[in-house]
């Protein structure tokens, strides 16, 4: 017995991420850069309705900007659904409604952990059952971010970002975002760092060949220490972004005077996280940035990948 047959719909929260660490390769012959990250699930979610249906369609709302989201198969959820139908044959359909949270296009992974619900959702309305492998394999072959928001908590990863192991985080880590109602395009923020690279590698030097993820963030998150981490964070793709959103450095240099640890672009931006010494520093920040004009939201982590919710 499926669970369509018991309940009319499943309901699966999944969370953003913000890389607290992100070294970027070269230009492989590929197109890709290889990359070796620190992701961490964070408390700003998507939840994902998935309601029995002949066919596969979708719905979009949310408290972000929604334009340029697509509710056809360029969406990830919808083509993650019809990925699981293909590989189980499953022969039905599915409805898909999406509330959207993380930001659209603002590099904390908000499309993918989209399709990790869906995988989810689906996995469990069809009762296909299939192993926590197996929803990985698929999650792999959706996009680089979506087997973390999958496995949420704290990870390293590898390659495209998408060969994880597990990190060992302790205690809670406190962030404000701050948010952009213009998204960047993530293939143009690469580009970007491309010609960066070009322009300065004299000052900037040789791109490691096999990025790495430093050992003092993973002290960092197994000491459970803020301070020490606000030391480590680092991401390649900052001066790319700021370099297409100069808009943005104002509002770094604004959260770090306020009393932030540290602020570092997430992903490829354009939002903003700060790392805070604990909930009461967040909730100041957080004050402070919006009775500066912008949008900010305290939020922590880690917290779980994908899951049902009630």
């Amino acid at each position: 017995m499926t669970l369509a047959e018991i309940f009319p719909s499943v309901r699966v929260r999944a969370p953003g991420k913000i890389n607290v660490f992100l070294q970027v390769g070269g230009l492989d012959d590929d197109g890709y850069h290889e990359l070796a990250t620190a992701f961490q699930a964070v408390s700003l979610y998507e939840d994902v309705v998935a309601t029995y249906a002949d066919d596969f369609t979708m719905a979009v709302n949310g408290s972000v900007p929604l334009e340029g989201v697509p509710v056809d198969d360029r969406n990830l959820a919808l083509r993650a659904a019809r990925l699981l139908a293909a590989e189980t044959g499953y022969e039905g359909g599915v409805h898909l409604e999406v509330h959207k949270q993380v930001p659209v296009a603002g590099g904390m992974g908000g499309g993918s952990a989209d399709a990790a619900a869906a995988l989810v959702a689906c996995d469990a309305l069809w009762g296909t059952e299939l192993p926590t492998g197996e929803l990985h394999r698929l999650a792999a072959r959706l996009g680089a971010d979506v087997p973390f928001a999958l496995m949420g908590g704290t990870a390293i990863g590898v390659g495209r970002g998408d060969r994880l192991s597990p990190a060992l985080a302790r205690g809670r880590f406190d962030w404000v975002l701050v948010t952009s109602e213009e998204g960047v395009s993530t293939p143009a923020v690469y580009g970007e760092l491309d010609r960066h690279r070009e322009r300065h590698r004299v000052d900037i030097g040789p791109v490691p060949a096999v990025p790495q993820v430093d050992a003092d963030v993973l002290h960092a998150l197994r000491a459970g220490d803020a301070r020490m981490l606000a030391s480590t964070l680092r991401n390649d793709l900052q001066a790319a972004t700021l370099q297409m959103r100069p808009d943005l450095a104002p509002v770094l240099e604004l959260g770090e005077r306020e009393g932030a640890l540290a602020g570092i672009v997430s992903g490829s931006g354009p939002t903003l996280a700060f790392l805070c010494g604990g909930p009461e520093e967040a909730i100041d920040l957080q004050v402070t940035m919006s009775a500066a004009g912008h949008v900010a939201l305290h939020v922590h982590g880690p917290v779980p990948g994908a899951r049902v919710v009630g």
